[in-house]
C-alpha cells in the first residue's frame, strides 16, 4: 500500500482545485502523491494516412485502482486545419504531480519539456508542419509511406545531452527542469480544443486495459503505440522496448532509448542546419493555422532512406 492512500479520497477534491489555468495558461487537472513511470521506449506505427498528427503516449492515472496506466501513442486527425498537438505533462507542484492536459492549438506550447520523441523534443514540434491546408512531414522523425504520401521533407533533428533521461515529469526530484519561454506562454494563451472525441475514447480504452498498468507491465507496456486510435487488437501495434543507456537521436522512427540523468541536468538542443525558432519554423514555412509557406514535394524516387542520428 502506498502512502498516498490518504490522499486518494481527495483526488476529485484537488482535480477540481487544480482544473484551472496554471502560470502557462493551460488547464491542469488531476493530482497524485507519487511519480509517474519513465517513458517506454518504442517505434512509431506508420502514418495511416494524409494529415494525420501524431499524438505521443503518456501515462494517465486510475484513482480507482491508484495506478497509472500508459495511453498508448496514436496518429489522430486534428480538430481544426492548421491546429498542432501540444502533449500534455506531469508536473511537480506543492508536493504532488499535477496532469496539465493536453491541447490543440495553431501553435506548440509548453509540455513540460519531457521528450516524448517523433518530433516532440521537448520544445515545440519537428515532425512538420501545415501547408494549404495539408500536412506536410518530417520523414527524419515521422514513420510515413512516401509512395502514398508525397507532402514530405527530410531535416534531421538531433538532441545533444551529455546523459540522456526518460523522465516522464517536470520538477521535482528527478524531473525535467525546463520552465515555459515568452513563446510558449503565448501560444497557451491562443484559442485552444481539447481532446477530440476519438482520443477520448482512446484514453478510456487505455483505461480498461489491464495489460497498460504501471503495476502490471512494470514500465513496458505490451502495446506502446497503435496506428489508430482506440484499437488495440489486430495489426498497426508496437510493444515497448527494454530501456538502454547511452545517448541517442530522435530519427529513425523510435523515441531515444534513454537512460536515467542526475536531477536539474539541462537539455542542450542543436539542429543538423543550424538553431531554429521555439516553434520549428524552416526558411520560408509558418506553422499556424492560416500560414502558407512554400510547398515541398519530395518525390518518392528522389528521396533516400531516413538514417539514425549516433
Amino acid at each position: 500500500m502506498r502512502s498516498f492512500r490518504w490522499f486518494q479520497p481527495l483526488v476529485a477534491l484537488f482535480a477540481l482545485m487544480y482544473s484551472t489555468v496554471s502560470d502557462a495558461g493551460v488547464f491542469v487537472g488531476v493530482s497524485v502523491g507519487f511519480a509517474p513511470p519513465l517513458l517506454p521506449v518504442y517505434v512509431q506505427p506508420i502514418c495511416p494516412g494524409p494529415d494525420f498528427i501524431w499524438t505521443p503516449g503518456y501515462w494517465a492515472y486510475d484513482p480507482d485502482v491508484d495506478d497509472y496506466y500508459w495511453v498508448p501513442g496514436t496518429w489522430v486527425r486534428a480538430p481544426v486545419v492548421g491546429y498542432l498537438w501540444t502533449p500534455g505533462y506531469w508536473g511537480w507542484s506543492d508536493g504532488y504531480y499535477v496532469w496539465h492536459a493536453g491541447y490543440w492549438s495553431p501553435h506548440v506550447g509548453f509540455y513540460g519539456g519531457i521528450n516524448y520523441g517523433f518530433g516532440y523534443i521537448g520544445e515545440g514540434y519537428h515532425g512538420g508542419y501545415w501547408n494549404h491546408g495539408a500536412f506536410v512531414y518530417n520523414t527524419a522523425v515521422t514513420n510515413v509511406n512516401t509512395t502514398i504520401i508525397h507532402s514530405t521533407y527530410n531535416e534531421t533533428v538531433v538532441v545533444n545531452r551529455t546523459t540522456v533521461n526518460n523522465v516522464s515529469f517536470n520538477g521535482g526530484q528527478g524531473g525535467v527542469t525546463a520552465q515555459p519561454t515568452a513563446q510558449e506562454k503565448l501560444a497557451a494563451s491562443e484559442q485552444h480544443v481539447g481532446l477530440t472525441q476519438q482520443q477520448t475514447e482512446h484514453e478510456h480504452g487505455a483505461s480498461q486495459n489491464r495489460e497498460l498498468r504501471a503495476s502490471f507491465n512494470h514500465g513496458t507496456p505490451t502495446i506502446a503505440a497503435t496506428s489508430h486510435a482506440a484499437v488495440f487488437t489486430g495489426p498497426g501495434l508496437t510493444g515497448a522496448k527494454g530501456l538502454t543507456t547511452g545517448p541517442k537521436s530522435t530519427g529513425a522512427f523510435g523515441t531515444p532509448a534513454l537512460g536515467l540523468t542526475t536531477p536539474g541536468s539541462q537539455h542542450a538542443k542543436q539542429f543538423q542546419n543550424g538553431p531554429k525558432a521555439l516553434v520549428h519554423q524552416p526558411p520560408g514555412r509558418v506553422m499556424g493555422a492560416n500560414a502558407h509557406p512554400q510547398t515541398h514535394h519530395a518525390h518518392p524516387q528522389e528521396k533516400k532512406p531516413p538514417k539514425e542520428q549516433h
